[in-house]
């Protein structure tokens, strides 16, 4: 199971680790957004659920306001690490682990990779796009990059990605603010299959290794998240559905009963 955190942006309380079971997200008396365990006495907005199958985020009946990545959920959603959640204004980052080197290595020429390696876009305008890392891919503003982001704040060469030998590293080109791989503020940062990279805090995407064993789990696209613009289809009352089928037994029973009535004539 892994190791997550809730970090508060607004620093509305400490950091606060997430242990197997459910913690609820509150509104107090006071107005303030918590995350607690009993819900007594404060309006309960959702709750997050982590047990062997993921960090689950349920939002309470009737409740609006909440998101993940800018994204409204009505009902349930399953959380990787890197997601943001946002209740009622407050921020809530979803933290996993991230393995940050002190001095990262030398920069190394294009390799031959026979896996497969690549970044999908989950969210920005890149999203559903794929590149793969069979070369270093820049990451930045300019137009000679290989993943533009066209963002002011963005450097034109913000960040490279890179091979080393079966490891994968995201290196700052030291000209911005860093970037956040699994919700955490990083500069450079040793990648693992399954972790969410985000720079300028709208771009997002992860990384995919093709059989990695330490693959950090990564939730089903279709349980990403719930399609808040359709809603489920009513079905139609037991009388509406058998209506058409009671119809067409009529007619024909009215077309077999005419042609007796003709042979019979005759």
């Amino acid at each position: 199971m892994p190791k997550l955190l809730v970090h508060f942006s607004q620093h509305a309380q400490p950091d606060q680790p997430l242990a197997p079971g459910v913690q609820k997200i509150v509104r107090q008396a006071n107005g303030s957004i918590r995350l607690v365990e009993a819900s007594q006495g404060s309006l309960l907005l959702a709750q997050l659920s982590l047990d062997d199958r993921g960090l689950w985020l349920q939002v309470a009946t009737g409740v609006r306001g909440v998101h993940v990545n800018g994204r409204p959920i009505r009902r349930m959603a399953l959380l990787r690490a890197g997601d943001a959640v946002y209740v009622d204004g407050v921020e809530m980052l979803i933290q996993g682990e991230v393995d940050s080197p002190v001095l990262p290595p030398s920069a190394q020429a294009a390799v031959n990779d026979d896996e497969p390696r690549l970044l999908r876009g989950v969210g920005g305008p890149h999203h559903g796009r794929s590149f793969t890392l069979d070369r270093p891919r820049v990451v930045g503003r300019g137009s000679d990059a290989d993943i533009e982001i066209d963002e002011p704040a963005l450097a034109e060469q913000h960040a490279r990605i890179e091979l080393h030998g079966e490891r994968v590293l995201l290196r700052d080109l030291g000209h911005g603010e860093g970037s956040r791989v699994n919700g955490v503020a990083v500069r450079h940062c040793w990648l693992q299959g399954g972790d969410q990279v985000v720079f300028d805090g709208q771009h997002r995407f992860v990384l995919e290794l093709a059989n990695d064993p330490q693959q950090r789990p990564a939730p089903r696209e279709e349980f990403v998240f719930n399609d808040t613009d359709a809603e489920p289809a009513e079905l139609a009352p037991r009388g509406v559905r058998r209506w058409p089928w009671l119809l067409a037994s009529a007619l024909l029973l009215a077309g077999v009963l005419s042609l007796l009535l003709w042979f019979g004539a005759r």
